[in-house]
């Protein structure tokens, strides 16, 4: 709705319809897991890709309003491009950041071991949106169940094939989120995962 995509969540009207994957909303319990993760973090980073500036203003708004409410300093750093990616680190090691918040776009998607391998080169926590940046060394994730989501938007795609007008179908609002910790990674930066958090991980990646 933000973005003026459709007219209501219950009715999307035209002949759109999609999924609410809450990328924006879970920014304030994503940072606040982190924060759990490393509680002697004050600077953080956070990635974000500009070449989609409407979607950029809004994530840096909802991670600057979270940030805010934890008592957390933001420093905004931008890539879209591979070498945007190495300058990124190299502004986040010469201003000795605590921790690295990486808001989730595709591009930072496709870059998951780049980003997930300097980050422990430079022994820099942080935190993704999805589980996959976990997967190849990252430190932390916590999104959407991204099969669940999949699984959704299969069954609406049979529905709209059957013959179902896509703006009379609701935005599906993504019920089934996940925390998964790498507890290699959490070792290697020396962290000690707190067992109040690994209580409510959904995984722990050895």
């Amino acid at each position: 709705m933000k973005l003026g995509l459709v007219a209501s969540l219950s009715r999307p009207g035209g002949n759109t319809t999609g999924i609410n994957f809450f990328i924006g909303e879970l920014a304030a319990k994503r940072l606040g897991l982190l924060r759990e993760l490393v509680p002697t973090a004050f600077r953080v980073a956070v990635l974000v890709n500009p070449t989609d500036p409407v979607r950029t203003e809004s994530n840096v708004k909802d991670v600057d309003a979270a940030a805010r409410a934890l008592g957390l300093q933001v420093q905004i750093v931008h890539a879209s491009t591979i070498v945007g990616i190495d300058a990124a680190f190299d502004t986040l090691v010469r201003d000795r950041a605590d921790a690295l918040f990486v808001v989730p776009d595709s591009f930072f998607n496709s870059r998951r071991v780049q980003l997930a391998t300097f980050a422990a080169r430079h022994l820099i926590p942080a935190a993704y949106g999805q589980r996959d940046f976990v997967e190849v060394g990252g430190l932390m994730s916590y999104g959407t169940n991204l099969d669940s989501a999949r699984r959704q938007v299969g069954i609406y795609t049979g529905r709209i094939l059957k013959g179902a007008n896509p703006g009379s179908l609701p935005v599906i609002q993504s019920t089934t989120f996940e925390l998964v910790i790498n507890l290699s990674t959490a070792r290697l930066l020396g962290l000690t995962v707190a067992p109040t958090v690994l209580a409510r991980a959904d995984e722990a990646i050895e």
